[in-house]
């Protein structure tokens, strides 16, 4: 089935994703990081301080989502997701009256827990279970929340905070995301039933089975994926954690790089689409050494640049690795592991995911600190993203062989 009338017939539920990945901004690092100056300036922390603690909390999430994540194989995705975004609505609302480096940490834990997290995941797991011949064009268009949320509230967010306090617009954050909850409710009146679907023989894995957590832990191809499956969660992370350094070292204003945000924005969806529709006719395994190679040509552009044209052609670059990835992964584990314990899987790779969200923050803030600028720094991650492409084509082709070629119905 084409896409425009693949979107037509699943509108419903495709919106429950678009709405769940534009919902998880809140948790994320390009929207957090708006207000980095002012929360520096605030409770009196460096570029490495600040980098800390945003691990701390970042990572505390990270483990949190091993287990929490692997509830989307047991609830509705409306239920669960509720639950959620309620959370989601009051961590924000807390982040508009942190008074301590302390509790900055457990805020910044339930921001990114609820909204990189929970929210992203959920969507992910809901396409990747509903549909099965059509898994890459319905996580494609469930990205466009992810762009949507990069696109408008990065400039709609920084033209306020110029005029207003940035708590004020956690409270602005916090009634967004309490208003998605109805629209959610009416999309999804009509649910898919989880556990319908992932009974049936038709999406089985490697080996035509399905896989377990414990024996996807077992198995050395998936932790020989890990550098991949985590070059945009570290490095994506770290550049937008950075932008107001990044910023202040090319002598631009912060404004400059949030306007080059909907260059990334749009090349990540269009990147998503195409990418979408290759992994429903080629499958998601051979694309995967291809995510970190637009990105590492990027940071080198934006390593070197003090162009603002140059530095938009390097957040283009690193938009295509975000496409590209976002898409990709998602498919990934469901084609190799099989669905029926998609959740579970999911929420492990989420975690690691998470996790290195964590590190890329902290590695860049202790580079600063250290005298070293961040786009000194993208030189050295250009070159370990290479590397670790031409390690992951070695795995692939462990995996391959293994793989099923069964048909099956969406």
């Amino acid at each position: 089935m084409s896409l425009i009338p693949f979107i037509r017939e699943n509108a419903r539920w495709l919106a429950a994703g678009v709405l769940l990945t534009f919902i998880s901004s809140f948790g994320q690092t390009y929207f957090i990081s708006i207000f980095a100056s002012e929360i520096k300036a605030e409770f009196d922390l460096s570029d490495g301080d600040w980098g800390q603690l945003y691990a701390m909390g970042t990572m505390a999430s990270g483990f949190l989502m091993i287990w929490a994540g692997a509830t989307a194989d047991h609830f509705r995705v409306r239920t669960l997701a509720i639950v959620v975004i309620l959370t989601l609505v009051m961590v924000c609302l807390a982040m508009s009256a942190v008074a301590s480096w302390w509790m900055l940490v457990v805020v910044i834990f339930g921001l990114r827990f609820t909204g990189q997290g929970m929210t992203s995941h959920i969507a992910v797991v809901a396409m990747a279970r509903w549909y099965v011949r059509a898994r890459g064009k319905a996580l494609s268009v469930a990205g466009a929340g992810y762009s949507a949320g990069e696109a408008l509230l990065p400039m709609l967010f920084v033209g306020l905070l110029a005029s207003g306090s940035w708590r004020n617009l956690w409270v602005v954050a916090a009634c967004i995301a309490g208003l998605s909850i109805p629209i959610l409710v009416w999309l999804l009146k009509e649910e898919r039933v989880p556990s319908v679907a992932s009974e049936r023989d038709d999406a089985l894995g490697m080996c035509k089975r399905h896989w377990s957590r414990i024996d996807v832990v077992k198995d050395w191809r998936f932790w020989g994926l890990v550098p991949i499956i985590t070059v945009t969660s570290v490095f994506g992370t770290a550049l937008f954690f950075q932008q107001v350094h990044l910023a202040d070292v090319k002598g631009l204003e912060h404004r400059d790089i949030v306007r080059l945000f909907p260059v990334y924005t749009i090349t990540t969806g269009i990147a998503a689409v195409i990418s979408g529709l290759a992994v429903d006719r080629w499958g998601a395994v051979q694309l995967l050494p291809i995510i970190p190679i637009p990105m590492a040509v990027g940071f080198a552009v934006m390593g070197y640049t003090d162009s603002e044209m140059m530095m938009g052609v390097g957040f283009m670059l690193v938009g295509l690795t975000g496409g590209i990835y976002g898409t990709v992964q998602g498919a990934f584990w469901p084609e190799i592991y099989g669905t029926r314990f998609i959740g579970a899987i999911k929420a492990l790779a989420t975690a690691l995911m998470v996790i290195g969200s964590a590190i890329g923050p902290a590695l860049t803030g202790w580079g600063i600190d250290a005298g070293v600028t961040f786009p000194e720094q993208m030189i050295w991650y250009a070159i370990y993203m290479v590397v670790i492409a031409a390690w992951s084509i070695f795995v692939v082709t462990r995996i391959w062989p293994d793989m099923k070629s069964s048909a099956a119905s969406v």
